[in-house]
């Protein structure tokens, strides 16, 4: 009998998960798995509960919580040498990276997609001597997805991510930076940066024309504006549904490695959790690193 260790947040979203959580261990005990059950007790224990469950001869790793709580389990897998396929029950308050891979939101079609699902090599980020799994960014609103109250993200979902986004906008920072790619170096002034593996970003910007496999990552900067009046075009932009890569203040590239440099410390935000304040990062894109199980087959590099 196949081993899956099945770690859980009860507190995401709005706790969905704790009311389907005999629903979710019967189904997945039907299918011929032995499960254990690991409610998270703090932060970065879904971290540890995986990696345990990677060096004890489990089979398949099962999460349920936000985008936080997935981040967690992918920390604890890149740190074993044994990777073990992840099935994702998204119950978080936008569950970004499972919107754009293409797994149910719903409790019951996800746990079927699980026991019905694809194995998916999907790449991760390497920040430094952390990892993210969707998006790394720095600058203006990076602290709206972490100092929004989980109260307001239960109530308010997406906007409450937008309405306490539009509060900050007079405390904008430019920070002037080096950015040296594969390709380019980039020397100039920023309000915002963002590294991203993913379809959609808190919900609220929309990115289409990418792969989660082909080794690269999508890079947008917002170049300080020289105006009010830019600044809100910008701002806009940016908070838009769909965000608008071809104005003149967003640079939009793709790259497999970044460094970002700044003369003092940024405040950064890792797959929407508090990633601190630093003046240089490092992103590098581990290609195909971690196994997801997927609804479908997925366009690939491949």
């Amino acid at each position: 009998m196949k081993k899956l260790y099945f770690i859980f947040n009860l507190h995401s979203g709005r706790a969905s998960i704790g009311s389907k959580l005999a629903y979710v261990i019967d189904q997945l005990t039907k299918a011929g798995y032995e499960v254990t059950a690991r409610p998270t007790q703090a932060r970065m224990d879904a971290c540890e509960a995986a990696f345990y469950a990677c060096e004890h001869d489990t089979d398949i790793i099962v999460c349920s919580g936000g985008d936080g709580t997935l981040n967690e389990v992918i920390q604890g897998l890149m740190m074993s040498d044994r990777k073990i396929p992840i099935g994702y029950i998204p119950a978080g308050s936008t569950n970004d990276f499972a919107r754009g891979i293409g797994i149910p939101r719903s409790i019951p079609d996800a746990v079927k997609c699980i026991i019905e699902g694809y194995p998916f090599k999907c790449d991760i980020g390497g920040f430094d001597e952390k990892y993210f799994t969707y998006i790394a960014a720095f600058g203006a609103f990076v602290n709206v997805t972490y100092e929004t109250s989980q109260k307001a993200k239960n109530i308010l979902g997406h906007m409450a991510y937008l309405i306490n986004g539009i509060t900050k906008l007079n405390s904008i920072k430019s920070y002037h930076m080096r950015i040296t790619t594969d390709s380019e170096v980039i020397e100039d002034d920023f309000i915002f940066g963002m590294v991203t593996n993913s379809s959609s970003v808190a919900g609220l910007l929309s990115l289409g024309d990418f792969l989660f496999d082909d080794g690269l990552y999508e890079v947008t900067l917002l170049k300080t504006p020289s105006s009010i009046i830019d600044l809100n075009r910008t701002v806009h932009s940016f908070l838009n549904i769909e965000i608008d890569l071809d104005t003149a203040h967003i640079k939009s590239f793709r790259t497999s490695r970044i460094k970002f440099e700044c003369d003092e410390e940024i405040p950064w935000t890792i797959d929407g959790e508090n990633g601190g304040n630093r003046s240089s990062a490092e992103i590098v894109n581990n290609q195909r690193a971690i196994e997801i199980i997927t609804e479908g087959v997925l366009p690939s590099a491949e």
